[in-house]
């Protein structure tokens, strides 16, 4: 669906509104930040209720299964409600998941757990369906991707700081204590409610721009004719592989890093390195941005997946320090693989463009899949070789690259 701007009060299209576009930067902040904080709660939980990692990786595919299931229905209650509503509904949904996170340990249910990760999730998503358009009309036309990139940066930000968060909030907590519960997960999920529900009446009380849909005529068979396009199909799968892949090593990280024969780290210490897989992915944002000025964007994309394989089969057969850091540094990799993906996907498709968005969104269910394969292979034959999971995304992705490369040779 296409959408406009109408005027509101003095309100113009085009006109910069930096306070409107600084409290939208802390959503992306906070979505990023809840994102990270579930490779907190596996190893938790996991230990808490006794969990085989195929289990434990159900806190995965309730999340990022809400992504797949609810953006649909969201774009449908944007259209009713607005994209302001539609952000104030986003953040108390979330606030709601959040807040559920405390009767589930008082109760001590691991279904109620994925239940309430399920519900902050779809509060998520129908943020990110509200969200991305303000930020993409306020200010000029031209800077648009500008300020995208800019707000994606600080949604790394949230995953760079959330592992330390979790670290001394949730694991420090529960290893003071002792005991195998949940209950250290009760005061930063309730301290997570309160500024949902803060920023919800914040956004509120905001004087936002209207935004207004023009009624798409999209249909089930237009968007099977755009995935017949290769460039499509093609990356709707990389995309998948992508999110499934980043998501899987960061949900084993904790995990990995607490091998004996790895860094033998305590849960918390772990915890707290997986800033460095994170974070790099941020730094690896503005080092790509500075290449892909000189070299193109389909070369780099294939570059960072062959890297990425090359590190996780270090991580794979070696030991120590060095499977260690192998291992964290997939995360630079990482860094310019999703916009790059996206970006080159819907390369001169003209009106195909919104159908092969939608596609290319609904592959953030990998994040959901993914990680549950690399769980079932960790229970039969141990996490060191479950990472050859990732590796089969990562050799996709290159082959990606290349192939877009290929087609730009063919076309030029």
């Amino acid at each position: 669906m296409a959408i406009t701007l109408i005027e509101q009060g003095q309100t113009q299209a085009g006109q910069r509104q930096p306070v409107a576009l600084a409290w939208l930067t802390t959503l992306f902040f906070l979505w990023g930040f809840i994102t990270c904080l579930n490779d907190i709660l596996i190893p938790h939980l996991k230990d808490t209720f006794a969990l085989s990692y195929s289990q434990a990786m159900l806190v995965q595919f309730c999340f990022f299964g809400a992504y797949f299931l609810v953006s649909l229905p969201a774009g449908k209650l944007i259209e009713k409600i607005g994209y302001q509503n539609g952000i104030v509904t986003g953040l108390l949904v979330a606030g709601l998941g959040c807040a559920l996170f405390y009767p589930a340990a008082q109760i001590h249910t691991y279904a109620l757990f994925l239940g309430a990760l399920f519900v902050l999730a779809a509060g998520i998503t129908i943020l990110q369906v509200s969200a991305n358009p303000y930020v993409a009309t306020l200010g000029d036309k031209e800077t648009a991707s500008s300020r995208l990139t800019m707000t994606q940066a600080f949604n790394s930000l949230g995953t760079t700081i959330a592992p330390f968060f979790g670290a001394l909030l949730i694991l420090d907590k529960a290893a003071a204590a002792g005991v195998e519960d949940a209950s250290s997960v009760q005061l930063p999920y309730l301290m997570l409610a309160a500024s949902f529900v803060v920023l919800a009446v914040v956004f509120k009380c905001l004087k936002l721009p209207k935004l207004a849909h023009e009624a798409s005529s999209a249909s089930p068979a237009s968007f099977l004719q755009t995935l017949k396009e290769p460039q499509v199909l093609f990356g709707v799968l990389a995309i998948f592989g992508y999110v499934g892949a980043e998501v899987a090593i960061g949900s084993f990280m904790v995990n990995f890093l607490m091998l004996d024969e790895i860094a033998a780290l305590s849960e918390s210490q772990a915890a707290s390195y997986l800033a460095y897989y994170w974070g790099g992915a941020m730094v690896g944002r503005f080092i790509g941005a500075m290449v892909m000025q000189k070299v193109s964007a389909a070369k780099v994309l294939a570059f960072n997946g062959v890297a990425a394989v090359a590190l996780i089969l270090v991580a794979v057969f070696a030991q120590g320090s060095i499977a260690m850091w192998a291992l964290l540094l997939v995360g630079l990799c990482n860094s310019i693989m999703f916009p790059t993906i996206f970006s080159l996907a819907v390369s001169g498709l003209g009106i195909k463009t919104a159908q092969a968005s939608g596609l290319l969104c609904l592959a953030i269910v990998g994040g959901a899949i993914i990680p549950l394969v690399q769980g079932q292979l960790a229970d039969l034959y141990g996490i060191q070789f479950s990472l050859l999971v990732p590796v089969v995304c990562y050799v996709y992705i290159a082959f990606y690259g290349r192939y877009i490369r290929r087609q730009q040779a063919t076309t030029a």
